[in-house]
């Protein structure tokens, strides 16, 4: 059979027993913040497990795209090496609500396998719970398995459980043992391929409290889970899952592009992480998810670099990932039709990330090498965890990445040193952006006041307040009520006056540490918490800040409908001067789709949309609502959403206009790249605009007044520049050529050059090459205030001296506390100290003898 057959037997069965087949769930589970992927079959049902939702089915099957790559469910040191083990699999399965329960699973189970797939039956085990003997019955009374083939086991392979606390219960495997020795149970659970586990019966009976103790649960549910491919294997009578029709596919295209047979075990390898790489990050993406540098997009980012670095090892370096996502709409998007709809979308978005990664991967793998060469790492094996962070820091490499490479070597990685760096980083990280409330210690202050009450905000409804000071620490001062907004979710704090006693005190910014609401005051204030004070906000400054807020809310939705759902935000900044908004795409917005994207916020401005606050309400509610969410964002019980008609839904706790129309005009003034996949958009409205338009006429004043002079000056240099540059070049480079040096046999060129710039010096390099019949040839010049080096081979000394442009140029550039590398013929590189110029000159000959 073959996979697509298997896949709708399954489901055509379970219709059959009066299941509701269901839509698998994306692979991006936007509505469960707290997970990373979609791990399960069961996801999309977590809230009916919890109690918390309902469904107008009993009875469910589906197929669910699964990604594992992360926690306790990591099979990715295993992927390709193994026959069996994927980062992006389908979990088939069927789901009973509180209607049949143990009986009729293990029955249609046991059906499915032996009559409809027809499995030999002497080749099946069962496991139970240690404790489960009403498991244990049904398989012995219910089905004709070989008794002896049902096993106990305890808890770590036999009881499910969603979490510390929650629904779990015993859960009953289904092992098919492919080997010779079939009727030997120690190969059950024993992590072998030739016993591998292929369905998996949970019974959610019980609920395990915050003490840990079991309660019986009032209903009772199903939860089965089958590994599409392992059935696939069995059925189509494969030893590996990547044998089947599922991955042979992808295989084959591999092979072709690399020119490699799938024969050797290195180049299956090789493959087999590919294949199996490229369906996690076709599916993820086509579901909303991206590359990037946090959470689930990290994850994205490393797989990606591992399928990359697996493709050297098929001498595949140029991008080539992107080639095999046509392969996958050819034989998934049938199931899955949103692979093919957002097939050109996944392809530029993998491409652009190879194309990113391919500029620092060769210059990486050029110092693994160095590093795995020196004598600490040759003696003791390890690779010390400076280096694991110095290829994670400057070349992007993931640590799981370098430890593959290790590994291949016969090495490992220091990863406790790394782990130890890299808590060092993010410790600075969070040191630098700590907020004022801790250089004022005043949440130290504060939390010696217990009984301090949470500030009451009523900023939403009212810019003014008549109040009570409740605490005062240093300069910040916390009020019973408050129209000051307090500084979150990007919106910064608000500012104002506190009038008291017939004085005014000026507020110069609003913090908040939990709901406490901490006002930083300029001047001195008696400690009298009596006495009532009048709060009013800078109404101006707000109505500047609420206008850029719902822009920005406008403009994050026209983001997600030009350019794709893929966008999500990243980071924010809005003030009363301008909006910022970081968000994640894989390339540069062009003109036209930012002109797009102005225009079509500004259409909807003017539809004088009114603001629709939902405040305060149910998690739950608001996620039925479909406000977007995002992994990481951390949300209470109750929330805050804002909405904008029919065009933009957010959760969002900030202050916002009552109508799209007192926003008035909306300018985009730049868009630029932050990080590899993360973009930039700043803009402006209402008095923004004005100023902004004001200044674009004095600059184009002041332009049209400069440019003829320039225009003339420039072509006076350039002119002078060219005449005097040809004379120098060519007088330098001859001088250089009649005054060889020889070491070894080899002639050596040398000499130091002026140049305005790494290019003209690698001009020169190339006429230097020209010009010597045979020999190793160095130019070196001070550049913008450092060092330039290039160096060039002949070809007869590459192939019979063995020097390589690279390896000399390496070494003269630590000279000058810098690198580089490049091609054996002609490599360039630089550094920092101008003044060791001429030492590193004289080093060459040893440098020569050295590596001769």
């Amino acid at each position: 059979m073959t996979s697509q057959e298997i896949r709708q037997q399954f489901l055509d069965f379970f219709k059959s027993k009066e299941h509701k087949i269901v839509a698998s769930a994306p692979v991006v589970p936007y509505d469960d913040p707290t997970l990373l992927f979609t791990n399960a079959g069961m996801n999309q049902f977590k809230d009916v497990f919890l109690g918390q939702g309902t469904r107008d089915f009993k009875r469910a099957a589906d197929t669910q795209k699964c990604i594992r790559v992360s926690g306790k469910h990591n099979d990715l040191e295993e992927v390709g090496h193994d026959t069996y083990h994927h980062t992006f699999f389908e979990m088939l399965g069927n789901w009973s609500f509180g209607d049949y329960y143990k009986e009729e699973a293990i029955i249609w189970a046991w059906e499915l396998l032996t009559e409809v797939w027809k499995l030999p039956k002497e080749r099946l085990w069962a496991t139970v719970y240690e404790t489960d003997d009403e498991a244990l019955e049904m398989w012995k009374t219910k089905t004709d398995i070989n008794p002896d083939h049902i096993l106990k086991f305890g808890a770590k392979d036999n009881f499910w459980e969603m979490g510390d606390t929650g629904p779990c219960g015993p859960c009953s495997e289904i092992h098919i043992n492919v080997g010779d020795d079939f009727n030997n149970p120690k190969y059950v659970n024993a992590g072998v391929p030739e016993c591998i586990e292929i369905w998996n019966l949970v019974f959610i009976q019980n609920n395990r409290d915050a003490n840990g103790k079991l309660h019986e649960l009032p209903a009772k549910h199903v939860d089965t889970g089958m590994g599409f491919e392992r059935v696939c294997a069995v059925l189509q009578n494969k030893k590996s899952n990547y044998d089947t029709d599922v991955f042979q596919p992808i295989i084959k295209k591999i092979s072709e592009l690399a020119k490699i047979p799938y024969e050797k075990e290195k180049d299956q390898i090789a493959m087999r992480v590919i294949a199996d790489h490229i369906r996690t990050l076709t599916f993820a993406i086509a579901d909303g998810a991206t590359p990037g540098n946090e959470g689930r997009s990290y994850v994205l980012r490393r797989i990606l670099r591992r399928a990359a670095r697996y493709g050297r090892n098929l001498n595949l370096s140029e991008p080539f990932l992107f080639k095999l996502v046509d392969i996958l709409v050819n034989t998934m998007s049938d199931v899955f039709p949103e692979i093919k709809s957002n097939q050109l979308n996944i392809e530029k978005i993998i491409k652009a990330e190879e194309e990113s990664f391919n500029a620092t991967l060769d210059r990486g793998i050029d110092l693994f090498e160095e590093i795995v060469k020196s004598e600490y790492v040759i003696k003791s094996k390890v690779i010390p965890g400076e280096e694991v962070f110095k290829l994670y820091d400057t070349f992007g490499f993931p640590v799981d990445l370098t430890n593959v490479m290790a590994t291949e070597k016969g090495l490992r990685i220091d990863e406790k040193q790394f782990n130890k760096l890299m808590n060092e980083q993010k410790n600075r990280a969070r040191s630098a952006t700590k907020n004022k409330l801790s250089s004022v210690n005043l949440l130290e202050s504060l939390s010696d006041h217990s009984d301090l009450d949470d500030s009451v905000f009523e900023g939403y409804e009212k810019l003014e307040t008549t109040s009570r000071i409740l605490r005062i620490a240093d300069n910040f001062l916390v009020l019973d009520k408050t129209p000051f907004y307090a500084e979150s979710g990007g919106q910064i704090g608000d500012t104002g006056i506190l009038e008291i006693s017939n004085r005014s005190i000026k507020i110069l910014n609003t913090i908040k540490h939990n709901n406490i609401f901490a006002h930083e005051f300029e001047g001195e204030i008696k400690d009298n918490l009596s006495e009532e004070v009048t709060a009013k906000v800078d109404v101006n400054r707000r109505w500047e800040i609420m206008r850029n807020h719902s822009a920005t809310h406008f403009m994050h939705a026209a983001l997600r409908k030009i350019l794709g759902t893929h966008v999500k935000q990243a980071g924010s900044y809005v003030g009363p001067d301008r909006l910022r908004f970081d968000f994640a795409h894989f390339q540069k917005v062009t003109p036209e789709e930012l002109q797009e994207i102005e225009s079509l916020v500004n259409y909807k401005l003017h539809e004088n949309i009114a603001l629709q606050h939902h405040r305060n309400i149910p998690f739950e509610e608001a996620k039925k609502m479909g406000a977007l969410m995002f992994f990481g964002d951390k949300y209470g019980d109750k929330v805050n959403v804002v909405q904008f008609g029919d065009f933009s839904l957010e959760f969002c706790g900030g202050t916002h206009v009552q109508n799209s129309s007192q926003i008035g005009l909306f300018k985009i003034v730049s868009e630029s790249s932050i990080a590899s996949g993360v973009r930039r958009i700043e803009a402006v409205t209402g008095l923004g605009v004005e100023k902004y338009i004001q200044n674009q006429l004095q600059e184009l004043k002041n332009a049209d007044e400069k440019i003829s002079l320039l225009l003339d000056e420039k072509k006076k240099i350039e002119k002078e520049l060219s005449e005097f540059k040809l004379k120098e070049k060519l007088g330098g480079i001859d001088s250089i050529v009649q005054n060889p040096v020889e070491v070894n046999g080899i002639n050596i060129f040398k000499g130091k050059v002026d140049v305005n710039n790494m290019d003209e010096l690698k001009s020169m390099g190339d006429d230097l090459r020209e010009k010597i019949k045979s020999g190793v040839g160095v130019l070196i010049s001070e550049v913008d205030g450092k060092v330039g080096i290039v160096c060039v081979v002949t070809d007869d000394v590459i192939k019979t001296k063995k020097m390589q442009a690279g390896k000399i140029v390496g070494q003269l550039a630590k000279q000058v506390g810098g690198g580089g590398g490049g091609r054996p013929h002609l490599a360039t590189a630089g550094g920092k100290d101008v003044q060791k110029i001429d030492d590193t000159l004289k080093s060459v000959e040893e440098i020569i003898k050295s590596i001769n």
